[in-house]
């Protein structure tokens, strides 16, 4: 038995007013993130690019902004029975979100995988919440998770919630006031929420703007979800990449971005790693693999983005040191 947030379980109408109540909440606790005109970049690229600076919240990560939202919907009854969750990506965030309101969390953990390591699961701890080893996939976690929901009634927290992409949306509005002549935004793909939040904002403030979103090709489910205009899931998940690590979109998102979207690029994983070094040599900004993958592939489509403004979505910037030494130990170059 498992509880579900349904986009009718939360909201029907939701629209780009969601966003802006959203705001209203999170100027109380976070701070507008920086746009930044790196002229290394934007002559790499042939465009004029800026990056939305996202590393820079806490947790190190754009998902600091939903999960607040969200958090700060739940009921009186719901915080009480604390909140639960399994996945390491929102797991740091749902932490970091329930010590700002003082209730429990509880992330069902999995040893350390692909580029992050251990410290997005010491991120949570840092926030106070109870990490337990549950598994060793996000399979095995996800079950546990279930199973402490119904044993203890925590408040089940999945990805697939309107009140995340409404927090999300604010990173969307800053960068429309900041840029309100954007020609292209380019965001990675996991779940779906970042280019949910992408298309219901700069498209409802500005139809003219195309917004890109990017995949792995070792993670195409979204993609290929896109191509078909239908949900796809894939078997298997196989990039190191952990923001892109989904095998398809979740409903919600894929509601708003289905049709919306302009277009998904995929790229290989190497692809990314160079993206993510090129980062730290264009910007001196560390950036993981999902905001690597949108470098990469603005790279691959700089053709059809000369003479643009690009905007590019550093989503997070949570890096092991081991990992980030492996790309420069394989002497991998900008591109």
């Amino acid at each position: 038995m498992s509880e579900t947030n349904s986009w009718d379980d939360y909201k029907k109408d939701f629209t780009l007013h969601d966003v802006y109540l959203a705001r209203k909440t999170l100027s109380k606790y976070i701070t507008r993130t920086p746009l930044i005109n790196p002229k290394a970049l934007s002559k790499l690229l042939e465009c004029d690019v800026y990056v939305k600076v996202e590393n820079v919240l806490p947790t190190g990560s754009f998902k600091a902004r939903g999960a607040l939202n969200l958090v700060s919907q739940l009921s009186e009854e719901d915080k009480k029975r604390g909140v639960i969750t399994y996945d390491h990506n929102n797991g740091n965030s749902l932490a970091y979100a329930a010590s700002v309101f003082g209730i429990k969390a509880v992330i069902g953990a999995i040893p350390g995988i692909s580029e992050s390591g251990d410290l997005k699961t010491d991120v949570a701890k840092n926030y106070g919440a109870a990490v337990v080893l549950a598994g060793n996939d996000h399979y095995e976690a996800k079950d546990w998770v279930e199973k402490e929901t119904k044993l203890k009634g925590y408040k089940y927290i999945l990805a697939d919630d309107g009140r995340l992409i409404a927090g999300t949306g604010t990173l969307y509005l800053e960068i429309m006031e900041d840029l309100p002549d954007a020609d292209i935004i380019i965001a990675p793909i996991g779940s779906g929420t970042g280019v949910s939040a992408a298309c219901l904002v700069c498209k409802t403030i500005n139809p003219k703007v195309k917004v890109i979103g990017v995949q792995s090709e070792s993670s195409p489910g979204a993609y290929l979800s896109w191509k078909s205009q239908k949900l796809v899931e894939t078997e298997t998940s196989g990039t190191f990449a952990e923001g892109l690590g989904t095998k398809g979109p979740f409903p919600v998102p894929w509601s708003i971005f289905g049709k919306a979207i302009d277009e998904v690029v995929l790229v290989s994983d190497e692809e990314i790693k160079r993206g993510m070094l090129t980062y730290i040599q264009t910007t001196h900004v560390v950036a993981e693999g999902a905001p690597g993958a949108a470098l990469a592939a603005a790279y691959k489509i700089r053709k059809k983005l000369k003479g643009k403004k690009v905007v590019l979505v550093l989503t997070g910037g949570t890096v092991d040191l081991n990992f980030l030494n492996g790309i420069f130990k394989d002497n991998l170059k900008k591109f």
